[in-house]
């Protein structure tokens, strides 16, 4: 852990950056359930620094996030975007740039992060980085004598009817790219996609959306391995203390990188900026880590506050597996309409 002097520094950061809203108003925060920002002791530590009130809303999928952006305007105040669809909310107008020099934490940002041209337009910002992690394999502890190191375990007969992947087809195609030895933004070959995929169906026990189907199947002991968030995995282990631990498959794995941005025609630009700056803050993140898990942050003091032996740090930041991972970048329309024409066919053929 950091020494106290720098604990003390983290600590005035937080407290400094939370004051500058003095407005009370309602904050409206748009995000997957269960995902950093409805922590009930965070929402209550931001509430009291503020005065604003949160209020959370929640989605199951990026294309159901964009849905409500469009269709309820001006209800949000923040939403969390995962990178790669930031474009897409760009083009459609439903997110605007972000004065980042009201956001304090921001400075701490890993600067390919700030970087990235999935948020960062015409030197304008419209998405601030706040965690990364993978949609790697998660196993049943009970079902392995060692965890697998190949992906190659999803398809092992031994655990036909136990296994599960994620029902989104732009990360089942990914996923399958990855299998087939292919890079995910670059898919050459669909048809072996195809054949990766449509082989591992008779193996699938059920397609899950949300983080509370997975744990509630291994708490069951229904399942052996599967597709799971790194964070999600971490969570399972930390804080239900289920039998679950990450795999980082020598193929590789997905890799993304979630943002807040602002919605056009927020009411409560100013209670977001706090908000998005509380969210991006070392300590609380620190805080969430501990107590709940989490994926890794992108700022950079706040992975460095976390103790060295600590998995965002010895796993999530080794250099091996650095190397075997691969960012989502934007897809076209085109793309997204073929993935899931895919995704749809493969399911109604599932045995």
């Amino acid at each position: 852990m950091p020494d106290l002097t720098a604990l003390l520094t983290a600590t005035a950061v937080f407290t400094s950056a939370l004051t500058f809203a003095a407005k009370a108003d309602e904050v409206h925060v748009l995000n997957w359930k269960g995902y950093g920002t409805d922590e009930p002791w965070a929402v209550e530590a931001f509430e009291k620094a503020t005065g604003n009130k949160v209020v959370n809303d929640f989605f199951n999928s990026e294309q159901e996030m964009l849905t409500k952006i469009r269709t309820n305007p001006g209800l949000y105040d923040v939403v969390m975007i995962n990178a790669a669809f930031n474009d897409q909310a760009m083009d459609g107008k439903l997110i605007q740039p972000i004065d980042t020099s009201k956001l304090p934490n921001y400075a701490d940002i890993s600067k390919d992060k700030a970087g990235s041209p999935m948020l960062v337009h015409d030197g304008k910002v419209y998405g601030v980085p706040w965690v990364w992690g993978l949609t790697a394999l998660a196993i049943n502890d009970k079902s392995f004598d060692k965890p697998p190191t190949s992906i190659a375990a999803m398809w092992d007969a031994a655990h036909k009817g136990r296994v599960v992947i994620r029902d989104d087809a732009v990360e089942a195609v990914q996923f399958g790219a990855i299998a087939t030895g292919q890079n995910i933004n670059d898919i050459k070959d669909m048809d072996a996609v195809k054949t990766k995929l449509t082989s591992l169906m008779p193996q699938i026990k059920t397609f899950w959306s949300s983080e509370n189907d997975w744990n509630q199947m291994v708490a069951s002991n229904q399942i052996d391995i599967g597709t799971y968030w790194s964070g999600s995995a971490d969570r399972a282990k930390t804080h239900f203390k289920l039998p679950v631990s990450l795999v980082v498959p020598q193929e590789g794995a997905v890799a993304w990188l979630d943002a807040f941005s602002i919605p056009v025609g927020a009411k409560n630009v100013a209670g977001a900026e706090a908000f998005i700056n509380y969210m991006i803050d070392p300590k609380f993140y620190v805080e969430w880590v501990t107590k709940v898990g989490a994926p890794v942050s992108a700022n950079t003091k706040a992975v460095e506050a976390l103790p060295e032996d600590a998995f965002n740090r010895k796993v999530m930041g080794d250099p091996e597996v650095a190397k075997r991972i691969q960012f989502q970048a934007p897809i076209t329309d085109a793309q997204r309409e073929a993935y899931l024409a895919l995704w749809q066919q493969l399911k109604v053929d599932v045995k």
